[in-house]
């Protein structure tokens, strides 16, 4: 396999939509999945979920909640979507740079939502609550998954499947993000997630990531061909992904809808739509979209994610609080118009100067951190040992 890559027609792959890319150069279509992912999450908080109406959603949307009902799996397509832009934008950068591109992008639209929504729920707290001031406190680092504090919105659960991955592909960026160290990440990758589920052991499960890292990896491998060119290697790599996926779609359904409606439901939908993601990838890998340049896209693509963090509970908690002034469409009409607007002003006047701002202070203490790295001490050079001949010449000269 070589690293080395390979002439195609088309633009050139560039930068990634999505978190944390720089340049010139966009994938328009990678927006639109984005954003169409992010829409299917909010119809699906919005018109399945009982909490917010007091009631259940089926009796106040009896059709549409039932294909509201399959919107969570837009989190499965960021996650498809996220493999590819992260190997993308980390493609020649150092573990420094990966990590300052990181940080800027991620912590500014996060730290304005979490503050939002406990101002939200600390006004209405209807549908939820804040237990502790600490709590928010925690939320602000992004880790309170792993020190069990609960999270002041539930969809940043994600956020914390999305820094395992960050701490897992940086072992690629260590080692240099190759073609070559890319399939071999895929492969390890996918080995881990085989066995975690049967080992016994709660690191490998923690950092394996067994029911999400199917679509990390084969957005890896969708971005591998698209930088490179398709091969049987990286299509084995995304059909066993999508193969793998497949097992834990009834355990999803159950964790997304409860037992009772996810056994009403059928199943074939929900991998349909998976099934549909996987193509629709595969079609940006394979430059079947690059035609798609339309500027809107660049601007919806760029708050998909401010709108996923503020969308869910202090959306939920305006409906709840306005359910009886309001009729249910032109309900959720407003408030999904309320965090679109809500969404772009938390992009243009937080997410962009302070991901500069800190993308700037945090460049500086990488720079310092270098400067003050010693140098390796050089190797001394050791005279060369002279011939044979030249060697009794000189023990007889001795003598």
């Amino acid at each position: 396999m070589t690293s080395r890559p390979a002439t195609r027609s088309g633009p050139n792959p560039g930068t990634a939509p999505g978190a944390g890319t720089g340049g010139s150069m966009r994938l328009a279509a990678l927006d639109g999945v984005r954003i169409l992912a992010a829409i299917a999450v909010l119809c699906y908080h919005y018109l399945a979920l009982d909490s917010g109406w007091g009631e259940p959603a089926a009796d106040v949307f009896p059709v549409a909640s039932a294909w509201a009902a399959y919107g969570w799996l837009g989190v499965e397509i960021f996650f498809l979507v996220s493999g590819f832009v992260i190997c993308m934008s980390a493609w020649g950068r150092t573990a420094g740079e990966f990590a300052v591109t990181r940080v800027s992008r991620l912590f500014p639209a996060y730290w304005a939502a979490v503050l939002f929504t406990a101002g939200v729920l600390y006004t209405w707290p209807e549908v939820s609550s804040v237990h502790a001031f600490s709590d928010v406190m925690v939320n602000l680092t992004m880790l309170q998954g792993g020190v069990d504090v609960p999270h002041i919105d539930h969809v940043y659960w994600t956020l914390f499947v999305e820094l395992k991955f960050y701490a897992l592909f940086a072992l690629v960026v260590l080692r240099g993000v190759t073609y070559r160290n890319c399939v071999l990440f895929c492969v390890l990758w996918t080995l881990a997630g085989v066995v975690a589920p049967t080992a016994d052991s709660t690191l490998l499960y923690f950092f394996a990531i067994p029911t999400y890292s199917p679509y990390f990896i084969a957005g890896i491998a969708f971005h591998l061909m698209r930088r490179f060119k398709p091969n049987a290697v990286l299509w084995a790599v995304v059909g066993a992904q999508f193969l793998l996926a497949q097992t834990y779609v009834d355990g999803r359904m159950i964790t997304n809808l409860g037992h009772a409606t996810a056994e009403r439901l059928s199943t074939w939908p929900a991998r349909a739509i998976i099934a549909c993601g996987f193509l629709v990838v595969a079609g940006i890998a394979l430059g079947a979209f690059d035609r798609i340049r339309w500027r809107w896209l660049r601007h919806a693509g760029a708050i998909t994610y401010p709108l996923y963090l503020i969308h869910m509970t202090a959306g939920l908690t305006i409906i709840h609080h306005f359910r009886r002034a309001l009729a249910p469409v032109p309900l959720v009409l407003s408030v999904t118009a309320t965090m679109l607007v809500l969404a772009w002003l938390v992009h243009r006047l937080i997410e962009r100067p302070l991901g500069r701002a800190l993308r700037t202070g945090l460049w500086r203490g990488v720079e310092e951190i270098r400067r003050s790295t010693p140098a390796p001490a050089p190797i001394p050079v050791l005279p060369a040992q002279p011939s044979a001949p030249e060697a009794e010449r000189v023990y007889e000269a001795r003598r």
